[in-house]
């Protein structure tokens, strides 16, 4: 009777870290700022967004929300020399709708301002890294999340993507329930 209450418990124990992983590899959406009403001037630099931003783990696949009044501001993304600038007049993508979502595709850095006059230029932007796959491992094993400040550019899309891991998972599981019984 002990060696099958020792075989439950392996097993418990086993389907408890599997759907745990598994959870890891799920696309999220994180509301901007953590609030309805983030995207906006800060109050002061603790009050930014980026500080928010570094809390935060970003994966492919993730998306970003931003609520706020699609009739006095907007989100733009933009390149890095364009956030750095506060550059509104070539952005990558305006949006102005109130309610915004956008899908993270790629691992690196996204830059994103406000196309509100001047508010840039009092703090209303965002830097998100998105980890990739090999980053994301690493932070799963205790390793910090890299900081915006280590990403120059955009990095290239990586060739594997959360279905593939999610299918490297379950066969990881299938090898460790074949080690335990």
């Amino acid at each position: 009777m002990a060696g099958f209450s020792r075989n439950v418990f392996s097993s418990s124990v086993v389907v408890v870290v599997f759907f745990f992983m598994l959870s890891l590899t799920e696309a999220r959406e994180h509301l901007v700022g953590g609030k309805t009403d983030s995207w906006k001037v800060p109050s002061s630099q603790s009050d930014s967004l980026n500080s928010w931003a570094e809390k935060s783990r970003f994966l492919i696949g993730d998306s970003l929300v931003w609520k706020y009044d699609g009739k006095s501001d907007s989100v733009l993304e933009v390149s890095k020399r364009d956030y750095v600038s506060c550059n509104t007049s070539s952005p990558i993508a305006v949006h102005n709708d109130g309610n915004t979502k956008i899908v993270l595709e790629h691992s690196g850095a996204y830059y994103f301002i406000s196309g509100a006059k001047g508010h840039c230029e009092q703090g209303q932007k965002l830097i998100v890294v998105t980890l990739s796959e090999k980053h994301n491992m690493r932070g799963f094993m205790g390793a910090p999340a890299p900081s915006p400040a280590e990403f120059e550019s955009p990095a290239i899309a990586p060739t594997s993507n959360a279905v593939n891991l999610k299918a490297s998972l379950v066969v990881a599981f299938g090898v460790l329930m074949g080690f335990l019984f």
